[in-house]
């Protein structure tokens, strides 16, 4: 089954007071990230810094800790921010509201800036550092905001949405009324069985700069999990233990991908709830759900959502589609490429060419 996420993209904004102590060229004086090198065949990689003390998951991680969930509204503004620890509550200590109706539970990215240096320091090493300051050479990333559950849909407007809403309104998979009572309902889940165009509609029609998530923003998903966990894995066990540098170790688990019994339980339509891992908020990690009857016979099956700083199921569960990435399938006689273009412009968003994209390289055949 195919889903997707939600995403919106507002101007840049302005940040606060840089401190005056970081130096005249502020994103080279104070960065972070991590270095692959080809010879290393472990998924594993290289932390490496300005300053080292910037990796510490206690006082560091500076461009990790400007991701903050809210409430978004339609329009582009925030309702309200939640606490970073408990998401039943506003930052306030107020009762939040996730059902959609105080706005789509969202994950606000903060603008940084990113370098990337190939084959360097030598050749077959790259470096991946990003920084919440400018420099020359740096580019920024402006502030974004991405779904904090697989999208639903609400149906009654064909609106994509980012909620915990078990109504029949928000029926999610293929959309299936018959199971409401049953073990494999579908209320409360992500929507699927839907394609790239008609997601890519249901998502604008929430309004002005709202998206299905694109290529661009999930990489970055990526890229922020590598630099935090120092490795490509993210399936590595989950270790919660800080190394003795204070660092992050680990990983976020197998996720939902050890189920058997998936076809005959539901035809493959999702079974995890939006919403499933919210015991931890804007955290990391995985939570033990209990599907019930799902191998069928009354036999329950237990599974581990993965999350990673609020973003629920950033991998499994159920495939994800992705815009702003288009991939040109040659046959042998036409130069037997499949080619990877890429686009950041929504505007140029679409399913049948290339215009606006660039060529980035190609996948493996």
């Amino acid at each position: 089954m195919i889903r997707a996420y939600i995403s919106a993209i507002t101007k840049a904004y302005t940040r606060a007071v840089i401190p005056g102590n970081i130096g005249s060229s502020l994103a080279d004086d104070y960065w972070y990230g991590i270095e692959i090198d080809e010879a290393n065949s472990s998924p594993d990689v290289t932390r490496i810094a300005s300053d080292m003390t910037l990796h510490n998951a206690i006082t560091g991680l500076p461009c990790h800790n400007n991701i903050k969930a809210c409430l978004l509204a339609d329009n582009g503004t925030v309702n309200y921010y939640l606490q970073p620890t408990d998401w039943s509550k506003k930052l306030d200590g107020s009762a939040s509201v996730l059902d959609g109706s105080n706005g789509q539970v969202m994950m606000e990215w903060g603008e940084f800036y990113y370098k990337v240096e190939n084959n360097y320091p030598s050749a077959g090493k790259h470096q991946i550092k990003i920084s919440p300051y400018s420099g020359a050479g740096w580019t920024l990333v402006p502030k974004h905001y991405i779904s904090a559950f697989e999208a639903g849909i609400q149906r009654s407007t064909n609106k994509l949405a980012s909620v915990v809403n078990t109504s029949a309104d928000y029926r999610g998979g293929d959309n299936t009324s018959a199971w409401d009572a049953s073990a494999n309902s579908l209320l409360g889940k992500p929507a699927t069985n839907i394609n790239r165009t008609n997601f890519r509609t249901y998502a604008r029609n929430r309004g002005t700069g709202w998206n299905i998530n694109s290529y661009t923003h999930h990489k970055w998903l990526l890229w922020f999990y590598a630099i935090e966990f120092a490795t490509l894995n993210s399936q590595k066990a989950v270790n919660t233990a800080l190394t003795v540098d204070g660092y992050k170790q680990g990983g976020l688990g197998e996720g939902v991908t050890t189920v058997n019994g998936w076809d005959t339980f539901n035809s493959y339509n999702p079974f995890v709830n939006c919403g499933a891992s919210n015991s931890l908020a804007s955290g990391s990690g995985e939570v033990n759900i209990t599907i019930t009857d799902f191998g069928g016979s009354g036999v329950n099956v237990d599974v581990k959502v993965p999350r990673f700083r609020g973003h629920e199921n950033p991998f499994g569960h159920v495939w994800n589609i992705l815009d702003g990435i288009n991939l040109n399938v040659q046959s042998v006689a036409s130069g037997g490429k499949t080619e990877t273009w890429i686009s950041d412009d929504p505007a140029t968003w679409n399913d049948a060419n290339y215009t606006g994209y660039t060529n980035v390289g190609n996948q493996a055949r």
